[in-house]
């Protein structure tokens, strides 16, 4: 009887699809293994299997998969169950999830292959370009479109290829990229002539007129165990071999001439690997053993447990001792951190105590590393604990006992784009419940929607009120900056307060941290003469400028522009920065402090691994004085030396347009306060603002969290924001803006029709048009007792209807699920 397989393709496509099983691979194929399957015209596809069956579909022929990839599977069965409730709750497709999901090494995709035929004649003469497409392929008779281009420098290639491929004169067929090798080294032995301790005898007397070959045969010996052991361990690499001898190559290929040695490539990984020295565990204090103990107990009530605790109360150490349990039961830990930053000073935290039992995953490791922690997973030698980002609760767990959340507030857990835009922290709580493991969510300053369920009785609440080793928490100063300004008193963005204390601060050989939310030197530049802006040609925003690029950027799609000497409206030359950035505040700092070691922090200047770890180490070990950065340097950070923080500009968070921007501005301010005086002594944070008499700036000061939420609650509980109901986000995309009107009214009608006055918009957002495409939203506001199941359920019946009207084929459409 003939078998079928389902199976998911890595394409944004609703269902999985059927394909035929040969005879052939019957044996090799289970589910959760990769294989390769021919999809649309000519095109083939990393898919991966989630049934095997016997039942033929009914509205297509099948077609047989190509090639099996695995001999094991890299999805286990609980994953497949986390991949579709991603894909229900968050209303994306399968194929979504799987793309997020694997590590790019894992997926490997097809690329046009252009080949030389050898028997082309040619009729006529060829256009230049023609003739340099042959000329790069007489050299390499087969390369993909994309090395040609790049070999020739040349553009707007598909045309001559078209017609070359109708000349006969090149062939074109499809081969998979695979991204992922495993990294190799090469090792020596000895051929199996020469295991033989009489025959390696005869060798010696030999090679005695060869005393170099001799002495490398003898090294060899020594290194690979015969005098300790009365055998021969097999693997010595090359590199060490020779440089333990002082050998050259030469002399270990004359032993390989004469059948001697052998070499091989033998797959090292890239992981590191052995045992490392560890040390105990720190005790805990007295608060901190109340609030472990507080938690273990609460985990036999409730399965999520938050952690209120404030900041530098010692969490991380509680976190560290509820780990230590859970891998004495056998268990596995995943620890999650909003921002790649975190991981470093964590990860050599971690590394302590858990040594090699610890992993580490993020987007900023090769992908070749992350393609080997994912297959260690899946093995009995797989970690104990998983440190990483949101990514990592993608990864495959066996024993998964425990998820910590750490900082669970922040915005960064969300993922914005592209599809699944799941939130890292709703999916670990349902990755937990799929292995009846327990979560732990931490943070000084609670999201609403956490701290209302922990209130209400669907988490337990534990709480740290006060700081480890009873240090005070950091004075606050508030500092009116339009006063100051009024009054000509302001250096630049500096109050003569926040100047002052920075100078003493220096003196001391203490160290100073600068919060602006914004990178760039400045949101803006203007024409003091006709007030003209330079916007982004696909986007519906300001152009920002970077000094140090001498370049203006778009931060939504990455144009570039650049900066004019002269206005294009007017031609006046007074062009102007408005507002300022991380990359200003830097060099202001400079020019003021010119002794000081000065670094910045931001998107900007972390693009990489190492770049991360530098500018925090450098920090810890006292090589810096002032780190100005964005909200990075609010996250956790644990530096011993920090008396001053300044927060340059804390209106900037206030004048959102988001039901959100209260409560983010707290936490942000709370946050980067907690940065300071965390050792030995009270730290100092200067608050600049404009709006000084606000509510939210008291809170702030008093650390008062408990009034925000009780003011913020109230609000949301008359406007219908959550945590009193859900939200759900409707975008609307197309080049043409007529076009997307009619469609944004269309489907706000069809929804009205369904779920009433749940349904507000459609409406513009604040960046209307990015990437030359025009954008509408509907917000869906869902109280907590309705069916999402039915609502999911409509909602994707009038996307259904929308898209097969013959007006919006182009129209694209997707849902943002409780967008935080």
């Amino acid at each position: 009887m003939k078998k079928f397989v389902d199976v998911i393709v890595p394409l944004p496509i609703a269902n999985t699809f059927t394909y035929s099983l040969p005879e052939s691979l019957e044996e090799q194929v289970e589910t959760g293994c990769r294989v390769v399957v021919p999809f649309g015209v000519k095109k083939y596809y990393t898919a991966i299997v989630v049934k095997i069956h016997y039942s033929a579909p009914e509205n297509y022929e099948t077609k047989d998969i190509s090639e099996v990839l695995d001999k094991t599977p890299v999805m286990l069965d609980r994953q497949l169950a986390f991949w579709k409730w991603v894909a229900e709750y968050y209303l994306c497709t399968l194929g979504d999830v799987y793309k997020a999901a694997l590590p790019s090494g894992l997926k490997l995709e097809s690329e046009t292959v252009v080949e030389y035929n050898p028997d082309f004649v040619a009729d006529e003469p060829l256009s230049s370009k023609e003739q340099r497409i042959l000329d790069i392929l007489s050299v390499d008779t087969e390369l993909c479109i994309t090395q040609i281009e790049r070999a020739g420098n040349i553009r707007n290639i598909l045309p001559a290829i078209k017609s070359l491929m109708e000349k006969d004169a090149i062939r074109v067929k499809e081969e998979l990229k695979r991204n992922y090798k495993p990294k190799t080294e090469i090792r020596v032995r000895l051929q199996d002539s020469m295991r033989d301790e009489a025959v390696l005898q005869k060798q010696f007397d030999l090679l005695a007129r060869a005393p170099k070959q001799l002495a490398l045969l003898m090294k060899y010996i020594e290194l690979s165990g015969w005098m300790q052991e009365g055998k021969l361990l097999t693997e010595v690499s090359k590199k060490t071999l020779l440089e333990a001898s002082g050998a050259s190559s030469s002399i270990l290929n004359g032993l390989i001439d004469k059948h001697i040695f052998e070499t091989y490539n033998y797959e090292i990984g890239r992981l590191t690997t052995g045992k490392t020295e560890t040390v105990p565990l720190n005790p805990l204090n007295e608060i901190q053993q109340n609030a472990f103990r507080s938690i273990m107990s609460s985990f036999h009530q409730k399965n999520i447990c938050l952690l209120h605790g404030v900041t530098a109360s010692g969490k991380t150490e509680v976190y560290i001792h509820l780990i230590e349990e859970v891998i004495k039961a056998g268990k596995q830990v995943l620890y999650l951190l909003p921002e790649i930053a975190l991981t470093t000073q964590i990860t050599e935290r971690l590394k302590r105590i858990f040594g090699s039992r610890l992993g580490v995953y993020h987007s900023k490791f090769p992908d070749a590393e992350r393609v080997e922690i994912w297959q260690k997973q899946l093995t009995e030698n797989d970690y104990d604990v998983i440190l990483g980002v949101r990514s990592s609760v993608f990864l495959p767990f066996r024993r998964l006992g425990l998820v910590i959340v750490d900082e669970e507030h922040e915005t960064s857990y969300k993922q914005q784009d592209p599809a699944p835009r799941y939130h890292a922290r709703s999916a670990a709580i349902m990755l937990a419940s799929l292995y009846g493991a327990k979560t732990l969510l931490g943070t000084a300053t609670p999201s609403m929607e956490s701290y209302y369920n922990a209130t209400h009785g669907k988490y337990s609440l534990v709480e740290m009120k006060e700081r480890y080793q009873q240090i005070q928490l950091p004075e606050i100063e508030v500092v009116d900056i339009k006063e100051l300004a009024r009054k000509r008193r302001m250096s630049g963005h500096f109050s003569p307060f926040l100047l002052q204390k920075m100078r003493e601060a220096l003196e001391n050989k203490e160290q100073i941290i600068l919060f602006q939310n914004r990178r760039g030197f400045a949101p803006m530049i203007e024409c003091r003469t006709c007030g003209w802006v330079p916007k982004c040609k696909n986007c519906d925003v300001s152009l920002t400028y970077h000094k140090g690029l001498n370049q203006l950027t778009c931060h939504y799609c990455g144009y570039t522009y650049s900066v004019p000497k002269s206005c294009p409206a007017c031609g006046g030359v007074e062009i102007v920065n408005r507002g300022f950035g991380t990359e200003k505040v830097e060099d202001d700092i400079k020019q003021i402090f010119p002794d000081a070691a000065v670094a910045r922090m931001d998107m900007d200047t972390t693009r990489t691994r190492t770049a991360y770890e530098r500018i925090i180490n450098d920090f810890q070990d006292g090589k810096t004085d002032i780190l100005i950065g964005t909200q990075m340097v609010s996250k956790g950070l644990d530096f011993d030396r920090v008396s001053v923080v300044g927060i340059l500009n804390a209106d900037s968070m206030l004048n959102y347009p988001d039901f959100r921007s209260y409560e983010r501005a707290f936490q942000l301010m709370a946050q980067v306060s907690g940065r300071a005086g965390r050792k030995n002594k009270r730290g100092l944070v200067v608050l600049q603002t404009k709006s000084p008499d606000i509510p939210l700036i008291h809170q702030v000061v008093t650390n008062d969290y408990n009034a925000l939420y009780d003011e913020q609650c109230a609000e949301r509980s008359m406007f219908r924001y959550p945590p009193f109901y859900r939200l759900i986000y409707v975008y609307l995309k197309h080049r043409k803006e007529d076009v997307l009107e009619q469609a944004a009214d269309c489907m706000a009608s069809y929804l009205r029709n369904g779920l009433g006055d749940r349904i507000l918009g459609p409406d513009r957002p604040p960046v209307g048009r990015i990437q030359t495409l025009f954008i509408k939203k509907i917000v869906i506001k869902v109280e907590q007792q309705a069916s999402m199941s039915k609502i999911r359920t409509y909602l994707q019946q009038v996307q259904r209807a929308i898209m097969e009207d013959e007006r919006f084929k182009s129209l694209m459409v997707y849902y943002d699920v409780d967008p935080y």
